[in-house]
């Protein structure tokens, strides 16, 4: 679960016990000097703005005062797994003591963080740097469970050697949300002094981020096109309109411009960022490059599983295929719903079809009838925030049988199982329609299972798959083969959908290194960021042609700039030395490993990549030494007493490597690779009947038995163990 949200959910209550007054010193500490304000828009757009104050937007950020605080802050004492909190007013300021263990540390509260179902608060830790803290406030009326202080990981303790403690990176506000929860957000994150000097124009989320800098506008009076706005109420959509027989509407008129969409992409999207901040009316994919969905982020359907908001979803549906956009289902400025029930729904699906008992088999206005609750089941994250998936689905609890995917009917009905869901289905509807077979391989290829190159390849091909899904299945189609053709990839290397082409620049590291130039060159004056910098990646062990290297040069400016915005993490700056590593730059790759270290000690890549360029450069010592202090750091790392195994394998000392496998084993059961080497070192140690046994015990803990099976068959036949081997080709 990851920490940070955007707001979905409308506010419904305001709460404060106390009277504070807002710090006059704190209203434009991060304001730029000279920022484009939304005052510009109100005196001729007051309605709009009326509406806007509405919204979740108006509400993102706040100065913590009398007006944005919801919580109870009169001397309140929080505790959660030893980490505690006191939460009071002095001087006219809210303020929170903190503490874990004996050390205690006090900060005044400078903003508040979103306001409904929960607002967070933040608090400056280092000059210019914000953190959230861990403790929330629940917005929700005290009949629904609110109105309380409660952590954010209300399940599991977060101590401070934790990368998700509240001091660490992935809870900074510069950094993980600042862009989304104001208006015209630059980071500006210095990596040498490793700080920020972040500033934004709004501090919150208003006029400047959906339609841009309309400053000569405000200025000249000058009357937009409002034929070309798609936000425009005045803009000529056309209309859904239904035909006598038609159970759902389509769409009439010409045809739409759903570009404007991106802009909502930019913060409603698991994504990573290509630029500094993001700007209005700019195209998705020349600023991010998204998480396309797949495990473990969604489940092997394409539901949503983890925190990864709309983009992944809804582009899997029907509805954006037909046309349907945000603003059909959201108002613009409030961005409520336009319609409460299924009131919504039924504005272009049949009443007479859809909203009776034969059809929902719930008694009417019941729980069960409404269309969101089978179509759009919620997922809660943050605690208490329930958020719908928008890919719109039929429930499937046949697929849940086959592929263990949650279904709506038994996430209502939670007394029942799947099987009990499936045959009540079955009667009402009558057997479940066929699905595609290009989306039965992508489900066993999402569940973990192996499919051939001819199976996964039909994935991509399918023109009757929604393109997100294929796009999905072709980054990953060095899961099922290493190397590839061009006659297979070129079509999408310059196929007219962005999402492809940007997949393919990834699946291009599987051609050979002569075609591979030949062909992904030519993506590096693509139209988008995103693809030109996947094709710069690609690229960077090859020899580029003269004709191209100017190009080359600009995209991998691209690149290295999209790391370096990035590096305040352990991903980015890992990224950057894995960069230098694969450029035989080896100074620069150990000292971007040292950063990530420094930077983020409880990220174990930083240890296993400086420790393998120490491998590559022969000094054992250092190898050692980087993967103990990683191992110290991080006790519940699987992968680093795996590396660390790997390393006395490598120095013949596999009786000290072999505790180590074990550990791993433990520290992941579900990866077949640590019991692999586990099994595999026992063999080394010349103790194969006993390494043969404990496989026999150990491979049917996993679902991915191949490889596996493979070391099975090999150390029966070792042995001369008939009865052996014959069991393992059973599996």
């Amino acid at each position: 679960m990851k920490l940070f949200y955007l707001c979905s959910i409308t506010f419904s209550l305001f709460f404060a016990t106390l009277t504070v007054q807002a710090v006059e010193t704190a209203v434009h500490e991060f304001q730029k000097d000279k920022p484009i304000t939304n005052q510009q828009c109100i005196s001729c757009h007051q309605q709009s703005q009326h509406d806007w104050q509405q919204s979740d937007h108006s509400k993102a950020m706040a100065i913590a005062d009398e007006s944005s605080v919801l919580a109870d802050f009169d001397n309140k004492q929080v505790e959660h797994y030893g980490q505690k909190a006191y939460f009071f007013i002095k001087d006219g300021r809210y303020q929170v003591s903190i503490s874990y263990d004996d050390n205690t540390d006090t900060y005044p509260i400078k903003y508040t963080f979103g306001h409904f179902p929960l607002q967070q608060y933040l608090v400056e830790t280092e000059q210019g740097k914000l953190q959230v803290l861990p403790f929330a406030w629940d917005a929700r009326t005290k009949a629904d469970g609110g109105q309380r202080w409660y952590h954010n990981y209300s399940h599991e303790e977060i101590r401070p050697q934790d990368r998700l403690h509240w001091r660490q990176p992935l809870q900074n506000w510069n950094g993980m949300c600042a862009d989304c929860h104001s208006d015209g957000l630059v980071r500006d994150y210095n990596a040498e002094k490793n700080s920020f000097d972040s500033q934004f124009d709004n501090i919150n989320v208003g006029c400047l981020s959906c339609h841009g800098d309309m400053s000569e506008h405000a200025e000249t009076d000058k009357k937009r096109n409002v034929l070309n706005d798609v936000l425009s109420a005045k803009h000529s959509t056309g209309l859904w309109l239904r035909s006598i027989g038609e159970k759902t509407a389509h769409w009439q008129g010409e045809p739409r411009n759903n570009a404007f969409m991106d802009g909502c992409f930019a913060c409603h999207a698991l994504r990573a960022p290509l630029t500094d901040g993001l700007e209005a009316n700019k195209a998705f994919l020349d600023q991010f490059t998204p998480q396309l969905p797949a495990a473990p982020n969604y489940h092997a359907d394409g539901q949503i599983k983890e925190e990864v908001y709309v983009y992944g979803s809804f582009l899997q549906s029907k509805m954006f295929a037909k046309g349907v956009n945000c603003l059909d289902c959201h108002d613009k400025h409030t961005m409520k719903l336009k319609v409460e029930g299924n009131g919504l729904c039924l504005q272009c699906h049949g009443a007479e079809v859809f909203n009776v008992k034969e059809h929902h088999q719930h008694e009417d206005n019941s729980t069960g009838a409404q269309c969101v609750n089978c179509h759009m089941p919620e997922n809660r994250y943050m605690g208490v925030d329930d958020r719908r998936d928008h890919s719109f689905k039929i429930p499937r609890p046949d697929l849940s049988l086959t592929y263990n995917t949650p279904n709506a009917c038994t996430k209502c009905h939670d007394d029942k199982n799947d099987q009990w869901a499936n045959e009540n289905l079955t009667k009402w509807h009558g057997t479940p329609k066929d699905i595609l077979k290009s989306k039965q391989f992508l489900m066993a290829l999402n569940s973990g299972q192996a499919i051939n190159l001819e199976d996964h390849i039909s994935i991509i091909a399918d023109t009757n798959l929604d393109v997100i899904s294929r796009a999905s299945a072709l980054q990953m189609l060095n899961f099922t083969t290493q190397t590839i053709t061009i006659e297979l990839l070129k079509p999408y290397l310059t196929h007219q959908e962005n999402l492809i082409r940007l997949s393919a620049a990834n699946a291009a590291l599987l051609l050979t290194p002569e075609i591979r130039v030949l062909h992904l060159s030519l993506l590096l004056t693509d139209k988008l960021k995103a693809v030109r910098v996947a094709a710069a990646r690609g690229l960077v062990t090859s020899k580029i042609s003269s004709a191209n290297q100017q190009v080359f040069d600009k995209a991998f400016r691209e690149l290295t700039q999209a790391n370096k915005v990035n590096s305040w993490r352990g991903e980015g700056a890992a990224n950057q030395g894995v960069l230098a590593m694969e450029m035989n730059k080896f100074t620069d790759a150990e000292n971007f490993f040292k950063k990530v270290i420094k930077i983020e000690p409880y990220f174990e890549a930083g240890y296993i990549n400086l420790a393998d360029i120490y491998r590559v450069q022969q000094r054992p010592f250092q190898v050692a030494s980087v993967l103990k202090k990683g191992i110290k750091n991080n006790p519940k790392s699987a992968s680093l007493y795996y590396s660390y195994g790997l390393h006395f394998v490598r120095q013949k000392k596999l009786e000290k490597g072999l505790p180590l496998f074990e550990k791993s084993m433990k520290l992941s059961p579900d990866n077949s690779q640590y019991a692999y080497t586990y099994v595999l070192a026992l063999d080394g140690m010349g103790k194969s009947q006993q390494a043969l046994n404990k496989l026999k015990l150990l491979i049917v803990q996993y679902s991915d038995k191949s490889q596996l099976k493979e070391l099975g068959l090999y150390l029966s036949q070792k042995l001369k163990l008939r009865s052996d081997y014959d069991w393992f080709m059973k599996l």
